[in-house]
């Protein structure tokens, strides 16, 4: 289940921003869709979600969006796109703070990661070639603590099934050497197979 976001980018002109138009699975957390713009509507967000289902090869009916509110995620032209591509849409429930962790989580990652840049973006494309720089760290350097440490795209692609049973093997034969260091059970290794929407509400996983 990808979840949407578009988090407002500061410009060297007061007053003006620009806006990221982001989509993350949130199974793998990798950053399936991206795209920066210098305004909010429907007809942006419909392209942005459009080339991120091309891109993963999505067939009709596997995939549901999460989104906030927000008019560009409800105007018609984006709700007649995912009609169109079989996505089935979903929102945030009103007055409800944590609806949307997946994406909270995303957005402030970007924005107090060491690399964010200290002056305002100066135009629409330099705001897109810094977020295209984080995608490519995100997805393919940092290790998220959400999926017991291994890269977005290494799970995106079902490759942490490997990673973390050479993991658990490691800790295993550490544990065999020295016994005395250990006095609990190694760390646990294991793959988290299921993630929710919100662990509050069960009813509402995902797979």
């Amino acid at each position: 289940m990808p979840r949407s976001t578009h988090p407002y980018l500061l410009s060297n002109l007061r007053g003006k921003y620009f806006y990221l138009y982001l989509f993350l699975d949130i199974f793998s957390r990798k950053i399936v869709g991206f795209n920066v713009f210098d305004e909010q509507n429907a007809e942006h967000a419909a392209s942005v979600v459009s080339s991120a289902h091309r891109a993963e090869n999505c067939c009709e009916g596997d995939v549901t969006l999460h989104s906030d509110n927000g008019g560009p995620m409800k105007g018609s032209t984006m709700l007649a796109m995912l009609q169109m591509l079989g996505i089935v849409p979903s929102f945030s429930r009103p007055s409800v703070s944590d609806d949307n962790p997946f994406s909270e989580s995303l957005f402030k990652t970007l924005k107090y990661c060491p690399q964010y840049p200290s002056k305002p973006f100066c135009s629409e494309q330099e705001a897109l070639t810094w977020v295209a720089k984080f995608v490519d760290w995100y997805n393919n350097i940092h290790q998220h603590s959400g999926i017991n440490f291994v890269t977005p795209a290494a799970r995106h692609q079902g490759l942490d099934r490997e990673i973390l049973s050479n993991r658990i093997l490691v800790y295993e034969k550490a544990k065999q050497k020295n016994p005395i260091r250990w006095s609990r059970q190694t760390r646990n290794w294991m793959r988290i197979d299921e993630v929710y929407l919100n662990p509050k509400h069960t009813d509402r996983k995902t797979a």
